[in-house]
């Protein structure tokens, strides 16, 4: 084994260490012409399951949505900044930020995605109408994976 094969098996151990610590789902380093993604898989609560058909249906509107753009968002679709959990209400049992038809603002309040128990919130990058929402309430999100679409 060369001395780079070595460093490189030393980064995987301590960036897989540091995806424990932290409860990352996972984590990606590119260094000069080194790149590491490490990720693991997580065992999910029973909650999780119900809503993983809801992730699968709603990933079929994705799909269309991909051909027009060459497997970019189509414009107007809002993306996640982060990997984490989207909620459509600012608490659960209160009315959701936006639905299908509203009208919003440039900075309104689309959802919030939880990561690392820190809750962000996704403003609208454009004003327009919803024409789409992508995400279910309490739905596990991917980085760049389309949330919402505003026309």
């Amino acid at each position: 084994m060369t001395k780079k094969q070595l460093i490189d098996q030393d980064l995987i151990r301590e960036l897989a260490s540091l995806l424990v610590e932290t409860d990352l789902s996972e984590i990606e380093v590119e260094q000069d012409d080194l790149r590491i993604r490490v990720a693991r898989n997580l065992s999910v609560s029973a909650p999780v399951h119900v809503a993983a058909p809801v992730a699968a249906a709603a990933a079929a509107p994705v799909a269309a949505a991909a051909p027009a753009g060459e497997g970019k968002p189509k414009p107007g679709t809002v993306t996640s900044p982060m990997v984490g959990t989207a909620y459509r209400s600012p608490e659960p049992g209160s009315a959701t930020f936006v639905e299908v038809g509203s009208d919003v603002k440039v900075g309104q309040t689309l959802l919030i995605v939880e990561a690392m128990k820190t809750m962000n919130a996704i403003p609208a990058p454009v004003a327009g109408k919803v024409t789409a929402i992508l995400v279910e309430d309490g739905q596990p999100v991917e980085f760049g994976e389309p949330l919402i679409v505003i026309e």
